[in-house]
């Protein structure tokens, strides 16, 4: 499986970005897809999660309302979709394929496919 995560960049706060992640390898309709982001000397966090069939989301509690996440089981593609950005958001942002088929969830040891990751600096 590979995984590239494209989209991120400089922006204002209050502005928005969409993050897209190419995926190829392993039936991607079969598995959860997440997205996760690192901050600069923080630890990795869980951002948000969408099913295989993209009918359930979940997300970070201090997220919700600002980002969306979505899928194209077709296009093999996921998206993040970042509004009202704050300088704290500033990270670089990862999208993951769960283990399991079956696993719904923010722990991301139970990920086992990363993309590169794809930066995103928000100034205020």
């Amino acid at each position: 499986v590979q995984l590239q995560a494209s989209g991120g960049g400089l922006v204002q706060a209050g502005g928005s970005l969409r993050l897209s992640c190419a995926a190829s390898g392993r039936t991607f309709s079969s598995y959860t897809m997440g997205w996760f982001r690192q901050a600069p000397g923080k630890e990795r966090e869980f951002v948000a999660v969408i099913t295989s069939s993209g009918s359930i989301t979940y997300y970070a509690d201090s997220l919700k309302g600002r980002f969306t996440i979505s899928r194209d089981n077709a296009k093999l593609m996921v998206y993040l979709q970042l509004n009202s950005l704050k300088p704290e958001d500033t990270a670089v942002y990862y999208c993951a394929q769960a283990t399991i088929a079956g696993y719904v969830g923010p722990d991301l040891r139970l990920y086992d496919y990363w993309g590169q990751g794809t930066e995103v600096t928000v100034s205020s």
